[in-house]
């Protein structure tokens, strides 16, 4: 029989899941211009490389280093706003952290010089979203109920989405494709990627503010009291919380490990996916832009639109059958790749059908396990065995090309990652106990 605190709502309120919502919104300021298709792209061209190390190695150091980061504070982080009754507030915090590094974005110019300062505010920004993360996803528990969890969850994938491709439309046609952009600004010197970093600090700022308003502040029972400790006895707690989750609810554990593959996998898919727009199947870089915008519309609805049969089968039906979707689309790109723009338009566009659902499903199927009370604490652990696993997507995209010697062997790299990720889910029970 499932329990339920204080903070679980007996109704799902419209103005409640709307705030929520609107800050994955405004995520989409730092996972799409700036980690995916602006900024990121921006630092590791022929502007940034001094003639000694590749600017993209660079790249992939300095956010493997974030991981780490991450990988060591989310889970404590998360338990620590549980028992403090303080999630809202870390939650702003971060948030905060977060806009002010894309706001200093913007004096990072075009020049060797201003890289490790690019790389240093990509890092630090990646961890604080990563933690922020953390507390926003421990809310979905206080915006829905059991019955509307899956509608919620795939909402706030959605919003990402469609925050992303507003957000994209108006950097590209405000700043970045005209010679003379908005308020006169040009490529000069990189400021047209500059200024949109600026927008997009402000655009993250601004949708992030409704939830830390409509959303009520976790509300901490007295045994959340007795966990509370200082940060280093933190740790202690968490591998007895560990140890004690392995021995009441193995298949939470097998769980957390499949989806790290596969969550990788899908990270994957988006990381590498401009890339390989640009360097096998002839876009330029504003193709790129267009097509990510494509993607993130076609992400977007079906996101929300699998969110019902979240709700009525189950996440598991839904997680199978899109990573089944993701690897047939995917071996498709690799076998009809000399086909050229029109193939990668065709099954590009269909790996990003798949990949939204997967990862809002992953999400509720993990939240429908949490005990009230630490949901900080597990989706800690989420993004802990997440972050771990973040080396295997390029790690294999990088092997297969250097085995088949061409870009598009990339693809069977991460279609791998995906099939071992669909392998390790299939055996995880899709009815399991909750965690005591």
């Amino acid at each position: 029989m499932t329990t339920v605190d204080a903070d679980t709502p007996t109704t799902t309120r419209t103005g409640q899941v709307l705030a929520w919502g609107l800050w994955d919104w405004g995520s989409s300021a730092f996972n799409a211009v700036a980690t995916t298709f602006v900024f990121t792209v921006y630092i590791t061209g022929k502007s940034f490389d001094n003639g000694g190390v590749d600017p993209s190695a660079q790249l992939g150091w300095a956010l493997g280093l974030a991981g780490i980061v991450v990988l060591l504070i989310a889970p404590v982080t998360g338990q620590r706003s549980d028992s403090s009754g303080r999630r809202k507030l870390w939650l702003a915090i971060n948030t905060a952290v977060v806009v002010v590094c894309l706001g200093l974005m913007y004096f990072v110019q075009a020049a060797p010089e201003f890289l490790v300062l690019g790389l240093l505010l990509l890092a630090v920004g990646t961890v604080f979203f990563e933690v922020a993360g953390v507390n926003y996803n421990a809310m979905l528990a206080q915006v829905s109920t059991p019955r509307s969890v899956g509608r919620v969850s795939g909402f706030g994938w959605g919003m990402g989405y469609i925050g992303g491709i507003v957000l994209l439309l108006i950097v590209y046609f405000g700043f970045i494709k005209p010679e003379v952009g908005l308020f006169g600004v040009t490529g000069e010197n990189g400021l047209a990627v500059r200024v949109s970093m600026v927008i997009a600090a402000v655009w993250f700022a601004l949708f992030a503010l409704p939830v830390l308003f409509a959303v009520p502040e976790h509300r901490i029972t007295p045994q959340d009291e007795k966990r509370r400790v200082g940060f280093f006895q933190s740790y202690a707690i968490l591998g007895r919380d560990v140890a004690r989750l392995w021995k009441t609810s193995r298949q939470t554990v097998y769980f957390l490990l499949a989806s790290a593959v596969f969550r990788d996998g899908l990270t994957g898919v988006f990381t590498f996916g401009g890339v390989l727009a640009a360097g096998t199947f002839g876009f330029s870089p504003g193709d790129v832009i267009v097509f990510a915008i494509a993607a993130n519309v076609v992400a977007g609805i079906s996101t929300i639109s699998v969110g019902v049969l979240d709700d009525r089968l189950g996440p598991k039906p839904v997680i199978l059958t899109s990573l089944i979707g993701l690897v047939i689309a995917g071996s498709l790109v690799f076998i009809l790749h000399a086909g050229g723009t029109t193939v990668f338009w065709i099954f590009g566009l269909l790996l990003c059908l798949f990949v939204g659902p997967a990862q809002s499903a992953s999400r509720t199927f993990l939240a429908r396990l949490i005990p009230p009370g630490r949901e900080g604490e597990v989706f800690g652990l989420y993004a802990t065995t997440g972050r771990a696993a973040t080396f295997i997507a390029p790690t294999m995209w990088s092997l297969f090309i250097t085995i088949g010697g061409a870009q598009y062997w990339g693809i069977l790299g991460l279609v791998l990652v995906l099939a071992v990720g669909l392998a390790l889910l299939i055996p995880v029970k899709a009815r399991q106990e909750r965690i005591s």
